[in-house]
């Protein structure tokens, strides 16, 4: 088959790759259908990824076909459509089965394609370990790209929203206007929030989320227009998605006194120095973590099912597989307006 690998610092190809096969009863092995970049796979693309490893198949985001499952599988079958949750666990234990793959009791718990453990997602077939559990049929009135972005994308913005304590009445900072951003930005909304500031570099961005109805600013004019508009009081809630050390200050700053940071953008700094005597004197919470993707799907297909969310529309370039290194290039450069490329075989 064809898969997109990584072989260094800005080295994705696009090659021949060993076909997939099942390795235990309870695999499932998909045929890709479309499949995405997420922003987490540009630290792989850069050269400080998760692992040595050179090779490898990359991604996590996709949705396929069924075309072959292990004799142990019992509720997919050959032909049915699903979609993949980019974070893997074992599938029996009590904190998997409650969707909380992260606490996987067997220490199970992955990620697809940051390494040869478990091969990308960015290929012709893809291998599914504990099938019943990682992969679902697509929802009935679920669209391929409302499936797709509920592989990973979505839920980890709603994941940040959680976290960052959203009610109704909130004021909010998205701090990262990538497609997690955006998409944070229209949850913040859904779940409540009366103003959500948005807050990027990238002027086209800052563009998008106003169109959702935020108000859109640069980062060096964030701190004094929000503390103008609130008096000096800042805001209940920040969701932080670049993972940044500047943004992450910018979140804790952007907080009012027992106001709430979620931080889900990925950060590859080994220290971090952060501001006890801020945090504290504010009596902040601060929250970091990764997504269980299993645990956000119910809430999100009814979130959508019922209008409230339009994922798809982060979505700027469909292309094909075999132009994958462009389609990293293009989405590490931020051009072309440049937000979630979808790739197909």
């Amino acid at each position: 088959m064809k898969a997109l690998t990584y072989h260094g610092a800005q080295d994705i190809r696009y090659e021949d790759f060993p076909d997939p096969d099942l390795k235990a009863d309870t695999d499932v092995l998909v045929k890709m259908d479309r499949c995405s970049i997420c922003g987490s796979d540009l630290h792989i693309y850069h050269g400080h990824g998760f692992s040595k490893d050179t090779g490898f198949c990359v991604g996590h985001e996709a949705i396929g076909e069924v075309v072959e499952t292990g004799r142990s599988v019992n509720r997919l079958k050959s032909g049915d459509k699903v979609m993949l949750s980019a974070a893997v666990g074992c599938g029996n234990c009590a904190q998997c089965l409650a969707g909380h793959v992260a606490l996987c009791e067997y220490g199970l718990g992955r990620c697809y394609g940051l390494s040869h453990a478990l091969e990308g997602c960015q290929a012709e077939g893809i291998v599914v370990p504990m099938g019943d559990f990682n992969a679902r049929k697509i929802p009935e009135g679920i669209s391929p790209d409302e499936a797709l972005l509920l592989t990973d994308t979505l839920p980890t913005a709603h994941l940040g929203c959680k976290n960052a304590d959203i009610v109704p009445g909130s004021s909010v900072a998205v701090i990262g206007l990538g497609p997690i951003g955006l998409m944070a930005v229209e949850i913040a909304f859904a779940m409540g929030a009366t103003t959500v500031y948005a807050i990027d570099l990238v002027e086209t961005r800052r563009k998008a989320a106003s169109e959702m109805g935020a108000i859109a600013l640069d980062p060096a004019d964030a701190k004094a227009r929000i503390k103008e508009d609130t008096k000096g009081r800042y805001l209940d809630s920040v969701v932080e998605c670049v993972g940044a050390d500047a943004t992450i200050n910018l979140g804790i700053t952007l907080a009012r006194r027992w106001g709430t940071v979620s931080a889900i953008g990925v950060n590859q700094t080994k220290e971090f120095n952060f501001p006890m005597a801020l945090a504290f004197a504010k009596g902040l919470n601060f929250r970091i973590g990764t997504c269980s993707v299993q645990d956000h799907w119910d809430e999100l297909v009814a979130l959508i099912r019922g209008g409230r969310l339009h994922p798809e529309r982060v979505i700027s370039h469909r292309m094909p597989l075999a132009e994958g290194a462009e389609a990293y290039r293009l989405t590490d450069m931020k051009v072309e307006n440049a937000l979630k490329m979808v790739m197909t075989p």
